[in-house]
């Protein structure tokens, strides 16, 4: 079986059980994701979503973030851990957004890298679930299984991420990933994978090499 045959496998199986999956972090505006993908860096989700249902009151716009008082903003998002790099990055994405990009979230990778703190995982985010872009984010569920079923060989985001853009189709690459992060929690655990009772396993090469 070739890796595109098991990436259309993984794709069909996904969808019967994740057809509605989304991003988990919660936002309202472009930059609130953007923000909001930052803040996540060595932490859940549910605890970024906790964070920001305040920050994001405390914090209405664009302006507020970008004239914050660094310490107190700090402060203010404490909980989700590496704060002063976090702070220090929502402050100057604000300023820059404002400055370079009349306060408009950039559409491609290029531009969005040129953000503070903004990697090619978040500009991945950003990319298809606020513009509808193909896109691939490389987080640890993602290439943790896409290696398990055979799809890489690779452990560097950036190569995974190039390896998997060759084998998913773009119009659904983007729920793709959001489904395999959601799988990579309820299932293809990295401890004690539920190998069988997993739907995928009929073609993954982990669960062939444990028997």
């Amino acid at each position: 079986m070739t890796k595109k045959e098991i990436a259309e496998l993984a794709c069909m199986e996904l969808e019967k059980i994740y057809p509605d999956i989304d991003c988990t972090l919660k936002y309202s505006k472009p930059y609130e994701l953007l923000f909001a993908t930052r803040l996540s860096a060595q932490c859940t989700d549910a605890r970024v979503n906790i964070i920001t249902k305040t920050l994001f009151v405390k914090y209405p716009d664009l302006q507020a973030f970008a004239d914050a008082d660094i310490s107190e903003l700090e402060q203010d998002i404490k909980s989700c851990g590496f704060y002063r790099e976090k702070a220090k990055s929502l402050k100057g994405m604000a300023q820059k957004l404002i400055s370079d990009f009349n306060g408009e979230v950039p559409d491609t990778m290029e531009e969005l890298l040129t953000l503070p703190g903004v990697g090619r995982k978040t500009a991945n985010l950003v990319l298809g679930d606020i513009y509808g872009k193909p896109a691939v984010v490389t987080d640890t569920h993602f290439i943790r299984i896409t290696g398990r079923l055979g799809l890489t060989e690779n452990k560097a985001p950036a190569k995974v991420e190039q390896d998997l853009k060759k084998l998913l189709p773009e119009k659904t690459s983007g729920h793709f990933c959001h489904q395999t992060v959601q799988f990579g929690r309820d299932v293809c655990r990295a401890r004690n994978p539920k190998c069988e009772e997993c739907t995928l396993n009929y073609f993954c090469r982990y669960y062939a090499s444990q028997k």
